[in-house]
């Protein structure tokens, strides 16, 4: 996916990620326009809070008909994500892979130094697509390689119980959870977990508490109550629900979160990481450290740089990147 809302970001000392926070924050709806005429649901970047571990941007196309079509375009300094629910999308990129995304396959695009890829979806008319689009900022020692490509059709599902009775179920896309292990490339500590939850049903999530989380409402609804629910100021009265398109931020020092779905079931995507040790500048579809870094990307992607490659199977249509606005681009920071 490409942003078509870059802007500049604020610079200010940064908040420390320094224990439990139970902060709701909802997702804003973004409007793509273009041939596309798509909308997406946005939960990362938030201004408060700009990262979940090295997790750095959440979009969802989706649910909703559409024709997709996003020509080539360049990254630098990132992993995308694509999980989908709904729908096939293709996928082409400037190292020879062209597949199909579809439901059950993560397919993860390592950009390094630069990449390229197109997404169109499938057929020529408006179809029903629901997906996840997640970036994971490259720390230094990998931002700098060579791109790379990963599709993965076999991902671990875990149980996870109650009372010995079996609640839910999690797929591992990314990283370690409930004692399963994606086979994905990361170059963090982090993880990325779909759980499906059973009608009424209360299910623990284990948590690395050296790590940040977030719970990502997918379908319907769940309930945190109690401790899991406590803020700084205290524990809510009546707990804390998370429909889709939210994003529970739940900060650091926590092995563990209950969470209640309601009577129709749910789905959620659970988030976590290492607290990213290094600032980053990001502009459009660019991770890096500098505006000067940022301007040089855009300018041999304008120019059409060996650098960013060409995309299989397309001609010289390619998205052009967007005016820099007119101030320097600095670090994003937290601050809660």
């Amino acid at each position: 996916m490409t942003r078509l809302d870059a802007g500049p970001e604020e610079v200010e000392a940064p908040a420390a990620c320094d224990g439990p926070r139970a902060l709701l924050l909802h997702s804003r709806d973004v409007p793509l326009g273009g041939v596309r005429a798509m909308e997406v649901h946005r939960a990362l970047p938030q201004r408060d809070l700009p990262m979940v571990g090295a997790w750095c941007f959440l979009d969802r196309f989706g649910p909703q008909v559409t024709r997709m079509r996003v020509e080539p375009h360049p990254h630098i300094g990132l992993q995308t994500v694509t999980w989908p629910f709904e729908g096939e999308v293709r996928h082409r990129d400037t190292v020879g892979s062209d597949v199909l995304v579809a439901r059950g396959a993560l397919n993860l695009m390592t950009s390094g130094a630069g990449i390229a890829h197109s997404e169109y979806s499938t057929g020529a008319d408006a179809v029903a697509l629901d997906a996840l689009q997640l970036w994971v900022a490259l720390p230094e020692h990998r931002r700098h390689g060579a791109p790379e490509f990963e599709r993965h059709e076999r991902l671990p599902i875990v149980a996870l119980g109650a009372d010995g009775a079996e609640v839910a179920e999690a797929t591992v896309v990314m990283g370690p959870f409930a004692g399963a292990v994606s086979p994905a490339t990361t170059h963090t500590p982090l993880v990325g977990a779909e759980v499906r939850i059973r009608p009424g049903a209360t299910v623990r999530l284990p948590l690395e508490s050296a790590w940040e989380h977030a719970l990502v409402g997918v379908f319907g609804e769940v309930r945190l109550d109690g401790d899991d629910a406590a803020t700084d100021a205290g524990a809510t009265a009546s707990g804390i629900t998370v429909g889709a398109h939210d994003l529970l931020y739940l900060g650091v020092h926590r092995d563990h979160v209950d969470v209640t779905a309601g009577d129709e079931g749910a789905t959620i995507f659970v988030l976590g990481g290492e607290p990213f040790g290094e600032d980053i500048v990001m502009w459009w579809n660019f991770v890096g450290r500098s505006h000067d870094e940022i301007v040089a990307a855009r300018e041999e992607w304008e120019a059409d740089a060996p650098r960013f490659g060409h995309v299989v199977g397309h001609g010289p249509e390619r998205i052009p990147a967007p005016p820099l606005p007119h101030v320097r681009l600095t670090p994003r920071r937290r601050r809660l």
